[in-house]
């Protein structure tokens, strides 16, 4: 999977604000110039990530002297996938794209335009990852709770005659 730094970064800085945000847009905002100090981030990058975390209803804004941003809504409301979402992140686990005419293979015409053998194998990846972050939350985050979430899949049963 390739996640690029604009949902990286949108997830540090969404998760920087609401540690220091006590309230539901009422609490005192807090600058952008702030969260990227503390987070070493680009300012300029980090108003473009603001700008579409704003339209997409996850933060609020104030202008002027004391102004910033604070969450639209509680951390604990707030999936990791809503702002990776929010900043246009797109969770591609294949190097193909629906309507594409297939994988790898299908840059050979003779091939017609076949999946690739692991293609499920990494559109299945993609939709557990996709799972997951929208069972955690900014709040999850922010306060620890997020090591021993993914689910762990069964061990293999080990062969009874000890085989290798």
């Amino acid at each position: 999977m390739q996640l690029s730094t604009r949902g990286r970064y949108a997830v540090m800085a969404m998760a920087d604000l609401a540690a220091r945000d006590t309230g539901v847009c009422l609490s005192g905002p807090v600058c952008l110039a702030d969260i990227a100090a503390r987070q070493q981030l680009s300012h300029s990058y980090l108003e473009q990530l603001f700008a579409k975390l704003r339209r997409a209803g996850l933060v609020c804004s104030a202008r002027g002297r004391g102004g910033g941003y604070r969450l639209a809504r509680p951390a604990s409301e707030i999936a990791i996938a809503d702002i990776v979402g929010a900043v246009d992140e797109r969770m591609k686990t294949t190097r193909c794209d629906t309507g594409s005419g297939g994988c790898l293979v299908a840059a050979a015409p003779a091939m017609g335009g076949e999946k690739c053998q692991t293609h499920d194998l990494w559109i299945e990846l993609g939709r557990q990852i996709a799972h997951f972050l929208s069972g955690v939350t900014l709040a999850d985050v922010v306060l620890g709770r997020v090591i021993g979430r993914a689910s762990s899949l069964k061990q293999p049963a080990s062969d009874p005659a000890g085989a290798e």
